[in-house]
């Protein structure tokens, strides 16, 4: 069985292809729509494909049948024609006055003065906070923090001691001072890298608290010493005396241990 040509050609077309052809139809009278068999017939084409196009076909809107006038039959008055009003005439928009720089500068500058555009205000200079009456605070704290650490270390065995022996053996130095120095320069130090806040986060951490363990051994050494110095007592007990031969090397491994964290930071 040969194919029946259809838009030019004889291979099988899709549907939408086919629907053309469909419509061209010769249909007996009353039928408004090809049945599926004569579609399988005319075009060769399957059931299902057939069942297809024959739904395509009815999806379509028919057109209403027109009615033929009778010439025998008269006319009918027509209606009147009723003409549409007019619209209203709107008036024109005016047109926004076009504003160039030059107005917008003479509407800045006030009349009487040329228009130069007014320099920035130069900010007022801050003066920061004179820092010379710590220095004058720092006097008399600075002597009573070294005579007590002094004094506490003379309770717990510190004393005159010859560093250089065979070298300088006259040269000698009270061991004391390792006290007030060590204790006391590392809070100030720990203090300030705590409050400059200009290094890292563990070293910010360790400054703090270290700072104020620092003061608050000095305060407790301060008060040891005065207890003791009241008391009459001229060797301090063995536990005062252990933690206070502990201090050097607890400010050696603190110091070395902030120095190393801020040094990290950079």
């Amino acid at each position: 069985m040969t194919a029946p040509t259809i838009n030019g050609t004889k291979y099988p077309q899709p549907v939408e292809s086919l629907l053309p052809a469909a419509r061209a139809l010769d249909l007996p009278d009353g039928a408004v729509f090809p049945s599926r068999n004569r579609l399988m017939r005319e075009f060769h084409i399957g059931s299902p494909k057939a069942a297809e196009l024959l739904a395509l076909l009815k999806a379509e809107p028919t057109a209403p049948p027109v009615d033929t006038p009778d010439p025998t039959t008269p006319d009918p008055d027509p209606a009147p024609v009723v003409s549409e009003p007019a619209p209203p005439a709107l008036p024109e928009p005016t047109p926004a006055p076009e504003i160039t720089p030059a107005d917008l500068v003479a509407e800045v500058t006030p009349p009487g003065r040329p228009d130069t555009p007014t320099p920035p205000a130069e900010p007022t200079p801050v003066r920061s906070a004179v820092v010379w009456p710590v220095v004058l605070l720092a006097l008399p704290a600075f002597v009573a923090i070294w005579s007590g650490w002094v004094g506490l270390g003379g309770l717990t065995g510190f004393g005159v001691v010859h560093p250089l022996p065979g070298i300088a053996d006259s040269f000698s130095i009270n061991s004391a001072i390792t006290l007030p120095i060590g204790v006391e320069t590392y809070g100030a130090y720990a203090l300030y890298v705590w409050l400059s806040g200009r290094v890292p986060a563990p070293a910010l951490r360790f400054a703090k608290w270290s700072a104020l363990g620092s003061l608050v051994v000095g305060a407790l050494g301060q008060v040891a010493y005065h207890l003791l110095e009241a008391a009459g007592v001229t060797s301090a007990p063995w536990w005062i005396t252990t933690a206070v031969a502990c201090l050097p090397v607890a400010v050696l491994g603190m110091g070395a241990a902030l120095a190393h964290l801020v040094r990290e930071g950079r």
